[in-house]
């Protein structure tokens, strides 16, 4: 990746906010992984899988901060892109119960937000990202500034939810990164997820390769400055998949433009419950940011359009 990007130099203060134990040598996660992007393989054949490869589990994830851009009543909906440009990524997330050795967590409700490809978030789109960046109105979409790459989606009887949504970006000084929670006990009401409690507040992490070169391609390449890598970064601890950290797929191998496939594995216990006020930081979002929940304009699953690739 071009230097506009990478500086080492940079050093920041990494903070251990992230437990969790190791996953077994060919335990669940690695299975699942092996199986999850089969074309030919449905989700109950790759739970089944992974489950029987080994008798182990992996540990409970360990919740981390939620940050600060985080805002209530996102929308249950598996397209989350509402037009925003970037390269093409689809979640497959699974959630487990890590006390009752990985059974899935049928009926959790997994929420995910992230920022553009310029590193802003929905619903703060006047936060400067740091770096050197267009102003968030100039991409030109017709995404809703309070609604776009946020939202639920409720896992099917084998613990799987899947997201439609672009890679992220960055902003300082954090590195690229999805938040995500789990919630159980709640229902769907009005469009959003209401009720019961949260389980688990995480972030999902991309290796430094990819990311800098997803930064590389439109329209990521335009926001330009100091890229934090994964070893500088002060909420991921260097775990791995217990940590956050995806596997990720290439669609086109010779073509990282055309998109990714993300999966990991959330051993939660159902029974507890996370503030969302764990360790690590993320910066201070502004004092107007709003609050509650989406307008009633806010695009659905029906009206959203997919993501669409960059160009190298």
């Amino acid at each position: 990746m071009t230097g506009n990007h990478r500086d080492k130099s940079i050093s920041r203060r990494r903070a251990i906010a992230v437990t969790g134990g190791t996953v077994a040598a060919g335990g669940l996660a690695v299975a699942g992984y092996q199986s999850a992007f089969a074309d030919t393989t449905t989700d109950a054949e790759a739970t089944a899988s992974a489950t029987s490869t080994s008798s182990e589990c992996m540990t409970l994830m360990t919740s981390v901060t939620e940050g600060p851009y985080y805002l209530d009543g996102a929308l249950v909906r598996k397209d989350i892109t509402e037009g925003k440009a970037g390269v093409p990524l689809t979640l497959r997330l699974t959630v487990v119960d890590a006390t009752d050795g990985c059974t899935p967590v049928s009926g959790a409700a997994v929420e995910i937000w992230h920022c553009d490809a310029w590193g802003y978030y929905s619903g703060y789109t006047t936060a400067n990202p740091g770096g050197s960046a267009p102003a968030e109105s100039e991409e030109g979409d017709s995404a809703n500034d309070n609604t776009y790459l946020r939202g639920y989606q409720v896992a099917n009887a084998n613990g799987v939810v899947k997201f439609e949504t672009i890679f992220p970006g960055w902003y300082t000084p954090r590195t690229c990164h999805i938040h995500v929670k789990v919630h159980t006990g709640g229902e769907k009401e009005d469009g959003t997820y209401e009720g019961g409690k949260v389980n688990y507040t995480g972030q999902l992490f991309f290796a430094d390769d990819i990311a800098e070169e997803i930064f590389t391609l439109e329209p990521y390449s335009k926001h330009t400055g100091s890229y934090t890598v994964l070893a500088d970064d002060m909420v991921y601890d260097g775990g791995g998949a217990s940590s956050g950290l995806l596997t990720l797929k290439a669609v086109h191998k010779k073509d990282p433009s055309k998109g990714y496939k993300g999966f990991l594995t959330l051993g939660v216990d159902p029974d507890a419950e996370s503030t969302g006020a764990g360790s690590g930081g993320g910066g201070t979002p502004p004092s107007d940011a709003p609050t509650g929940t989406p307008p009633s304009d806010a695009p659905s699953d029906s009206a959203g359009p997919s993501a669409s690739a960059s160009s190298s």
